[in-house]
């Protein structure tokens, strides 16, 4: 008996040990994307939509990087979580499909949600709400290549 447990044991482990490298590798491979995709969402594409309403937003030196960092770290990483452990049929079309459905839901919420408490432009809140749904797909196309059933 005690070597089919050990047995067991140590797949479990092995298990354990690949699903918390693919967790890894995700959350990296995603936070690299919306790095990039931010940059050339906030940089450049929506530069000029900030320029004009300038009384509405810090100044770029007053922004807390850190702290922006850390909340779409944690984003990121609540995003591989729930897929990893409720998402059933792993596969890049699950992970597309989640990342339409949980992007629709955030995106909506902050492009939206800020146009009716802030008086952004619409077009500005139109813009976050695309922009946050084309990260959202593409962190779901991520999780879907990355995260796997079996090691």
């Amino acid at each position: 008996m005690p070597q089919y447990y050990d047995r067991y044991i140590n797949l479990v482990a092995d298990f354990e040990l690949v699903q918390a490298k693919q967790v890894i590798f995700a959350v990296l491979a995603i936070f690299i994307a919306w790095l990039i995709l931010d940059f050339l969402l906030h940089r450049l594409l929506l530069q000029s939509a900030y320029a004009t309403a300038t009384l509405l937003f810090r100044p770029v030196d007053q922004l807390n990087i850190p702290l922006i960092y850390l909340v779409m770290l944690t984003l990121v990483l609540c995003f591989v979580l729930i897929y990893g452990l409720l998402i059933e049929q792993k596969s890049l079309a699950s992970g597309i499909k989640f990342g339409v459905l949980f992007g629709l839901a955030i995106s909506i919420s902050s492009g939206f949600g800020t146009y009716i408490h802030i008086p952004v432009p619409l077009g500005l809140a139109c813009s976050w709400f695309l922009g946050g749904w084309i990260k959202f797909i593409t962190a779901g196309a991520l999780v879907g290549i990355i995260i796997k059933h079996n090691p």
